[in-house]
């Protein structure tokens, strides 16, 4: 271990760690070090470090000897300042345990509080509370919590006999139980861990020792474990725990407890957002179990109507309130999520954090921080995530539409979603997974064991909770579309439906979310367009300030080049010529074409096609307006263009007019056993000569007619695929250039002068020869254009269409740390790559480099193009400006300036 010191404490002004050490203390344990040290009113406690954490792992699951004195030594200074003693029938102190990982994990691991209660203890608490119905309560929950955290008994068997005491007693909520009730349930609820085989432990160290052992076991519990494959969070990381004496919200109705956010984190608006309960503890606020109240008049919406405000019933401690989270923001530079607690009257702070936002607040909370001058236009690019962008390029309900409204929720988070319903979050996965069904996940209320479920859903329903129930605040930090406490939804898992009034919808229904107004539709509803607002606009505007990589799109129509323009790419990086060929008005010439038998034949076919293809080619030459074009010559394997089943060959007889028996054997001829490395890319162009000379012809034309009668200025490139030796790309490019000079010598005669239209011409590397011969090759080509699906796919061995079936398996048992057609792969592909880039550029210095496979629209595979020095990279339309954002975070972190280094397009 790098330091034999484990545990931190924190408390009365002091503190051992601070907000910067959240390797070490975890997010929470940091920020409570951190508020402690600002002077704020927190709790006193301790933090056991993530090394801990570490060494739990590796030492299975025991902790080194000099853990338990430190921990013993940072309890007597809690005791000490709370004047209580732990395990004391007189002034007992109790403390809540709590995870703390270094990313914030709503939810995901576990948490016990009142823990230091026994039947001892609470008769302690009883008496200088003179609260019984106070300290039967808190001893309750301890049981119910520390039974489902420590011992295995799943909380629902002890809500069951809550829910029975309730009924047994004719009252609806748990507040409504009297002292004699919860004193009944406290030695049924032990009686029931007997039952399980196990003993509900009174020592108070015993316990403590257990709920830590939990809370370090449940960084490997599976809603844990999924969560962090969701987001990316590495499992070396670890929890820390946090250990800290109780404050009580459920002490009566001075009491309360809630959350808040320092601004909307739906939207973004600049106002002070959140709910609490009387007389509760923190878990029933985010549980959803109870709908909360709006701790001021702006956190109303329609169900909290007719409930007071926290400002209403405590006006000194929501006042105290205000000032800590105006002092927490300023701090801490970003928007805050903050837990509290209220015990007769004083306000307690029990957490802080950067809160969860969704898309269209975080884009609004950076932009506005920077004019509010809290951080800077590079801190407000580095706040918002790539991938947060995808949530807004996503269509939205067209208002226009007819609708059957069913019932109107919160809108916890926004965006519009249709799909089945579905109400157990296992078939959610299994619907999703195996029959790809695009799912509603309704639930009365989601909990952390949810996670599978709500990650696969297109959006979440949900009967209870408020807006910072646990269903919101997931929902919000996945960008998934989430409208929560919607009580006019009666739901039956038994029945597997819901109702809403005499309207009934069963599992596998269409409903429709629109997350943003709290809509639940019935149906399908149309989509339109997503409009980008002004702080999109604003944002891109820095983000383009900081960029050096360019950013290109991946288009084989006028309408995706138009598309990608809007989202502001700067050329395409790959226009794909074979998807023009599938055009209904000339498959047909296309397949005349594959069934000529000699060249005269196959010249005559392409002679149709050639005016179809320079049509395509002008109409995105204009649409890009003199941005560069990578146009990729004929790629696929003829066999592709030709029908396989009899049937679909008998019909195409009929319609061309060619016998089935010469279309079957073509189609026998064709065929491949491994089409992918068969008589495809430069190997047709080597073969049939005519197809690439014909596209480049078409290409050239469409320039030469562009640039005489339009003004327009372009420099086509043309690119070469699947070459694997310089000699290949040596011999295709010759007579490239020869077809290419014709034209422009055709061109120049015709206004009696010389046309000056320049034009490149590169190849992919998308083998590993070629990556490995880059050298050779360079010397032959104007630029690469690296073709990262088929690179991968080659270099691994391994088909992208069939590996899906497999490669989940390999990710879960750790073999592959991401699925590497999703995320370029830096060791195998990366250093072929980067082989290819300075092999290349030494032979051919001003040697133009991008990639156009897929990965072109990944954040981690942009920054590694950024640091590979690439000129740019090329992804699909929608993704444009989640690369725009990812190559300009790329360069801040990497410390590069546009000063220092020209952006490259």
């Amino acid at each position: 271990m790098g330091r034999e010191r484990f545990v931190f404490f924190f408390g009365g002004g002091k503190a051992d760690g601070n907000e910067g050490m959240k390797d070490l203390l975890g997010g929470k344990g940091a920020n409570l070090h951190g508020m402690t040290r600002l002077g704020l009113p927190v709790p006193p406690g301790f933090t056991i470090s993530t090394e801990l954490c570490t060494h739990f792992y590796g030492h299975n699951k025991t902790y080194p000897k000099t853990l338990e004195p430190q921990v013993k030594q940072a309890l007597i200074k809690v005791e000490k300042l709370m004047g209580r003693k732990f395990g004391s029938r007189q002034k007992p102190l109790l403390v809540s345990v709590r995870s703390g990982a270094r990313a914030s994990m709503p939810g995901m691991m576990d948490t016990i509080l009142n823990l230091g209660l026994n039947d001892e203890t609470v008769e302690g608490l009883v008496e200088e509370s003179n609260d019984p119905r106070f300290s039967y309560d808190s001893y309750r929950r301890f049981i119910m919590m520390y039974s489902d955290v420590v011992l295995n008994i799943h909380s629902n068997q002890f809500e069951s006999i809550l829910e029975d005491k309730k009924h047994a007693r004719g009252v609806t909520l748990d507040t409504e139980l009297e002292a004699e009730d919860l004193k009944e349930l406290v030695h049924e609820f032990k009686q029931l861990v007997k039952t399980q085989g196990k003993q509900f432990p009174e020592d108070p160290w015993e316990q403590l020792w257990g709920a830590v052992g939990a809370v370090f076991g449940s960084w490997m519990n599976q809603r844990a474990i999924t969560y962090r494959k969701l987001n990316q969070i590495p499992e070396e990381w670890g929890t820390a725990v946090n250990v800290q004496s109780m404050v009580f919200g459920n002490m009566g109705d001075d009491c309360a407890t809630g959350v808040a956010f320092t601004r909307d984190p739906s939207t973004g608006e600049h106002r002070f957002f959140g709910e609490f309960l009387v007389n509760a503890q923190g878990e029933d606020v985010v549980s959803g179990i109870r709908t909360p109240q709006p701790i001021n008049e702006s956190s109303r919406h329609a169900s909290t109507e007719h409930l007071p405000t926290l400002e209403k019933l405590m006006p000194k401690a929501y006042g105290d309130l205000v000032r800590v989270y105006k002092r927490l923001e300023k701090h801490y530079r970003d928007m805050q999520d903050i837990e509290f607690t209220i015990e007769r009257g004083t306000l307690y702070m029990l957490q802080t954090r950067s809160g969860k936002r969704t898309a269209t607040a975080a884009l609004r909370i950076a932009i506005d921080m920077v004019r509010e001058k809290l951080i800077s236009k590079k801190e407000a690019v580095m706040r918002v995530k790539p991938e947060q962008l995808d949530q807004l390029l996503h269509p939205c309900l067209d208002p226009k539409a007819p609708k059957q409204l069913l019932a109107k929720g919160l809108p916890a988070s926004p965006g519009a979603a249709t799909g089945q319903v579905v109400f157990d979050p296992d078939v959610a996965e299994q619907w999703v997974r195996d029959m790809g069904r695009k799912v509603i996940l309704v639930r009365i209320e989601t909990s952390p064991e949810d996670i599978h479920g709500m990650s696969v859903a297109e959006g979440i329903l949900t009967a209870r909770g408020g807006m910072t129930s646990h269903a919101a605040v997931v929902a919000r930090g996945m960008g998934k579309c989430c409208v929560s406490g919607c009580g006019a939804v009666k739901i039956s898992y038994d029945r597997k439906e819901f109702s809403v009034g005499t309207e009934v919808i069963r599992e596998g229904d269409f409903i429709t979310l629109e997350g943003g107004t709290g809509e639940v539709i019935k149906g399908h509803v149309p989509t339109i367009a997503p409009s980008l607002n002004k702080d999109f606009q604003e944002l891109m505007k820095w983000v383009d300030e900081f960029r050096v990589l360019g950013i290109r799109t991946n288009a084989d129509t006028p309408a995706d080049a138009k598309v990608a323009r809007r989202f502001g790419a700067e050329g395409i990086g790959l226009c794909r010529t074979e998807h023009m060929f599938f055009e209904s008005d000339r498959i047909d010439a296309v397949r005349e074409m594959i069934l000529a038998d000699n060249q005269h034949d196959r010249e005559g076919a392409l002679e149709k096609i050639l005016p179809m293809q320079k049509g395509d080619f002008k109409g995105i030459f204009r649409e890009m307006k003199g941005l560069p074009v990578t146009i990729r010559l004929l790629d696929p394997p003829l066999h592709e263009f030709i029908p396989h089943k009899d049937e679909e060959l008998h019909a195409l007889s009929h319609k061309i007019d060619v016998p089935f028996d010469r279309l079957k054997r073509k189609a026998e001829l064709l065929h491949e056993f491994n089409p992918m490395l068969g008589h495809r890319g430069c190997r047709l162009g080597i073969s049939y000569p005519e197809i690439y000379r014909t596209q480049v012809r078409a290409i050239m034309e469409a320039v030469c007619e562009l640039v005489m009668h339009e003004n327009f200025k372009i420099v086509p490139e043309i690119m070469i695929p699947l070459v694997g030796d310089w000699r290949e790309l040596k011999f295709v490019r010759e007579y490239c250039v020869d077809e290419a000079e014709k034209v422009l010598a055709k061109f120049g005669e015709s206004v009696g002068r010389s046309l000056k239209v320049s034009y490149l011409i590169g190849t992919m590397i998308e083998l590993p020869r070629a990556a490995l011969t880059a050298g050779e090759i360079a010397r032959y080509a104007e630029f690469f254009s690296f073709g990262t699906n088929d690179l991968t796919q080659t270099t691994y061995g391994l088909s992208r269409d069939d590996s899906g079936m497999f490669l989940k398996d390999y990710v879960d048992a750790k073999i592959y740390e991401r699925d590497p057609f999703a995320s370029l792969d830096a060791q195998g592909v990366g250093r072929l790559m980067k082989l290819a880039i300075d092999e290349g550029r030494q032979a051919q210095p001003d040697l133009k480099i991008g990639i156009c496979g897929e990965h072109g629209g990944d954040p981690s595979s942009v920054e590694l193009c950024h640091g590979y020095g690439l000129d740019y990279v090329s992804c699909s339309p929608y993704r444009v400006p989640i690369a725009r954002l990812a190559a300009a975070q790329a360069a801040i972190t990497g410390a590069v300036t546009v000063k220092k280094k020209k952006k490259r397009k």
